[in-house]
């Protein structure tokens, strides 16, 4: 079983910054992609980053220039630093990740963690 622990959230006044952490801990070979997502109350999930296995990100719009996403492979964890945080950015965000098992691919969510930004 894979496990993914999500760190790192909190309440934080607007213009500043927070780091998520997601550490994956488990039986597996190895994970491609990790992602961040977040869901506001009231509003469906939505994808905010993304990392490829060897280190590519990519954004959604409204946090490019903002927000960072990195891992560190050795420590099978990803990171999220966020910037510039604006009262929009509130919301629960959630570590997701593709872990690959023995033979098989198989998508893992992390239980969520409260990011607050107050105006």
């Amino acid at each position: 079983q894979v496990q993914l622990v999500e760190s790192g959230g909190g309440l934080v006044q607007a213009g500043g910054s927070l780091r998520l952490s997601c550490a994956a801990s488990g039986s597996f070979r190895s994970i491609n992609y990790m992602r961040w997502y977040r869901q506001a109350p009231g509003n469906q999930r939505e994808l905010v980053a993304t990392i490829t296995w060897n280190g590519i990100p990519d954004y959604q719009d409204s946090v490019k220039g903002r927000f960072i996403i990195s891992r560190d492979n050795a420590k099978n964890t990803v990171y999220l630093q966020m910037n510039s945080l604006k009262p929009e950015d509130t919301a629960v965000y959630y570590c997701n990740a593709d872990v690959v098992a023995v033979t098989t691919l198989v998508n893992f969510w992390g239980q969520g963690t409260q990011v607050t930004v107050s105006a």
